[in-house]
């Protein structure tokens, strides 16, 4: 099954992060949990797990973007 990794809301004040590095390239295997992508935002600097185990197909928001909470940042092919 195909998903999409999207940005969390973190809370009202801050809904847009800039991607800084991924952590993982396309084609790789990834595991839940592990971390994916370097983010920061207005407070803070983090990074995002991936929510599941699988294949990284497509990453959608590239290194330097700008995104807002809601949007698809890759996509992941689970495991089965």
């Amino acid at each position: 099954m195909v998903m999409e990794m999207r940005l969390p809301q973190f809370d009202m004040l801050d809904s847009d992060a800039d991607i800084l590095q991924w952590l993982k390239k396309e084609g790789d295997q990834i595991t839940e949990g592990e971390p994916l992508v370097e983010i920061e935002t207005g407070k803070a600097v983090g990074g995002l797990e991936a929510p599941v185990s699988g294949v990284l197909v497509r990453i959608v928001a590239p290194v330097g973007a700008t995104v807002t909470s809601g949007a698809v940042l890759a996509v992941i092919e689970e495991a089965e």
